[in-house]
C-alpha cells in the first residue's frame, strides 16, 4: 500500500502563492499517473490537476488553468502543485492521488490518497 504525504499548505493573502508537494513511498511511483483534489468546507471534493507518468500530459480544473501547475520528479517520488495568483475561493484542504490515468484521476478512480493539508487564501 502506497503511502501519500502532502505538505506547503498555509495561510496566504489573495494573489499569493503556494507550492504543495506530495512524496509517495514504494517504487512504483513512476507507473502511475498523479494528481492533485480539493474539498472545500460544504462541498463536493474536486479534480485540480493530473499528471501522466512520464509527466509528458498534464490536466486542470478550468478555474485554475493558467494560476496553477502540475508537475513530477519520478526521481524523487514527488509531484508537485505550484499555486500562483491565489484567490479567497481556492480555499480548500488539498489531497494529492493516485490513479492509472489522469483520465481515471478525473472521473475520481483514485486507488490511494493522502491525508490532505490546508490552504487559506485571506481577501
Amino acid at each position: 500500500q502506497v503511502q501519500l504525504v502532502e505538505s506547503g499548505g498555509g495561510l496566504v493573502q489573495a494573489g499569493g502563492s503556494l507550492r504543495l508537494s506530495c512524496a509517495a513511498s514504494g517504487r512504483t511511483f513512476s507507473s502511475y499517473a498523479m494528481g492533485w483534489f480539493r474539498q472545500a468546507p460544504g462541498k463536493e471534493r474536486e479534480f485540480v490537476a493530473g499528471i501522466t507518468w512520464n509527466g509528458a500530459g498534464t490536466n486542470y480544473l478550468d478555474s485554475v488553468k493558467g494560476r496553477f501547475f502540475i508537475s513530477r520528479d519520478n526521481a524523487k517520488n514527488t509531484v508537485y502543485l505550484q499555486m500562483n495568483s491565489l484567490k479567497p475561493e481556492d480555499t480548500a484542504v488539498y489531497y494529492c492521488a493516485r490513479s492509472i490515468t489522469v483520465s481515471s484521476l478525473k472521473t475520481h478512480r483514485v486507488d490511494s490518497w493522502g491525508q490532505g493539508t490546508q490552504v487559506t487564501v485571506s481577501s
